[in-house]
């Protein structure tokens, strides 16, 4: 066999999983089709981290709750940022205050703690900028917001470190039985193994007679808009609003102290009907506060652990759920307590639980950013002025483990390109860099897939550019 484990999909619940069984004396690969991981996770670097309150589906609110519990251990132990920052859900009218009420009376029976009903007057002393007429709010302490690229690419990281092979740009064609185990057949190899890890649960292959699951049904879009750091459109909570046709109106402080506003919908909204939407909320949203505004899927199907072929030795984790990055920490303590317990193996005596440093200028002391100038003098030429990000880290994002080799990759990483002129001034030295570093001509340099070069051609050929 070339493997005992194969994990098909490297999205932050393949990266988690893969940290997770690479603690024991497993011969472990991770196949991922994208050129690279946790590209299922949003370009706008803040998720929030759920407590199952807001969820009907139990099976999902004790994942959440599961999750929640061990993120603070999780995110200190990898130096991921995350903030507890509590939650309000807001009621504005009086159907919306009763749903409110049984929200808070399925938390109780749950046995979730630290959430209680307020009035609207302590919700006005919490978030003074807020600016709607409110009934009711329900509150719970349990929330916060963490940067989910940062979780999965820690996962990753350790994990490969820890002797994971990770095979990008490698696509996962058909998945067949053989004695004692499987073969994966992909776009590049065919590989065999004695178990098979499926996180890509809309995809249909030979071993799973089943039809490609339709989320069409659970899918919705949100429409993201990155606010600058404004004191006054800053809320200090997370909060929630919902309208009469199910739509969800939110916002979220962001570790940096902006605001990421979104709004959940199946309609086509403009860019200009979601910013005035928003700007309900405060006293106004100005064009110049906005620094960014994409859509996203928003999907609510339930997240399944089937280990229903356990005994043959597949898993599948069928389903894609907005709180997946709440729910991976337990999901992937769920999946490796089966595959422990199936291939009956044992812990690693060398497993190094530690990741990599790496350093955010911004972040740094004068006195720290002098020390590690002198170190490396990378560090000591700004390339992105708003976000303050040095050649140094972008060249530390590209040579780690499971390094950046897209420029989203790259802003991902390290936020360069996330600013008010959003890459104008430092995209063209970001690709220049990743050619330098990945030694690939600039009109090979692609923004985040095949075929999205930044640099199409070139008008005249010079000795240098």
């Amino acid at each position: 066999m070339d493997y005992d484990v194969l994990i098909l999909g490297g999205g932050i619940i393949g990266c988690a999983v893969a940290y997770e069984i690479s603690k024991y004396n497993l011969n472990i690969a991770v196949i991922e089709k994208d050129y690279d991981i946790a590209d299922d996770v949003s370009l706008i670097n803040t998720a929030m981290v759920y407590d199952g309150v807001e969820s009907e589906d139990t099976l999902t609110a004790r994942l959440e709750r599961m999750g929640n519990k061990m993120m603070d251990t999780i995110s200190a132990k990898f130096n991921v940022p995350f903030k507890r920052c509590g939650s309000l859900i807001i009621a504005q009218t009086d159907e919306q205050a009763e749903m409110i009420d049984k929200t808070y009376k399925r938390a109780i029976d749950r046995g979730t703690k630290d959430v209680q009903l307020l009035e609207s007057k302590y919700i006005y002393e919490m978030e003074p900028n807020l600016n709607v007429h409110i009934k009711k709010g329900l509150y719970s302490k349990n929330t916060g917001v963490i940067c989910p690229f940062d979780l999965a690419l820690a996962y990753g990281e350790v994990a490969f470190d820890n002797g994971v092979k990770f095979k990008l740009e490698e696509e996962v064609i058909d998945i067949q039985e053989i004695s004692k185990g499987f073969k994966v057949i992909t776009n590049k190899n065919k590989l065999t193994c004695k178990m098979v890890i499926n996180t890509t649960s809309s995809e249909n292959y030979s071993i799973a007679n089943e039809k490609k699951i339709d989320i069409n049904n659970y899918k919705s879009i949100l429409k993201y808009i990155l606010l600058d750091n404004n004191d006054k459109k800053r809320f200090s909570h997370a909060l929630f609003m919902f309208n009469s046709k199910g739509e969800r109106i939110y916002t979220l402080p962001t570790i940096e102290g902006d605001t990421v506003a979104a709004i959940s919908t199946k309609d086509n909204v403009s860019y200009n009907e979601a910013i005035d939407r928003v700007s309900k909320i405060t006293s106004g949203v100005d064009n110049l506060d906005v620094k960014m505004f994409l859509d996203w899927p928003f999907f609510e199907e339930p997240i399944v652990i089937d280990d229903s072929g356990i005994d043959d030795g597949i898993i599948q984790i069928k389903g894609k759920h907005y709180g997946q990055v709440t729910m991976t920490p337990a999901i992937a303590s769920i999946v490796c307590e089966s595959v422990v317990s199936k291939m009956q193996c044992k812990l690693k005596k060398d497993f190094n639980d530690k990741r990599r440093e790496s350093y955010k200028f911004r972040e740094l002391s004068d006195e720290e950013r002098k020390k590690i100038i002198v170190i490396d003098k990378k560090y000591g030429k700004i390339i992105c002025a708003c976000e303050k990000v040095t050649e140094g880290e972008i060249v530390d994002a590209i040579r780690r483990p499971l390094g950046a080799r897209t420029v989203e990759g790259v802003k991902r990483r390290t936020g360069a390109a996330f600013g008010n002129c959003q890459g104008s001034h430092c995209l063209n030295k970001i690709v220049s860099i990743l050619a330098r570093e990945t030694n690939k001509q600039m009109t090979e340099i692609v923004k985040d897939s095949k075929d999205s070069n930044i640099v199409r051609c070139r008008i005249k050929e010079f000795d240098s550019m």
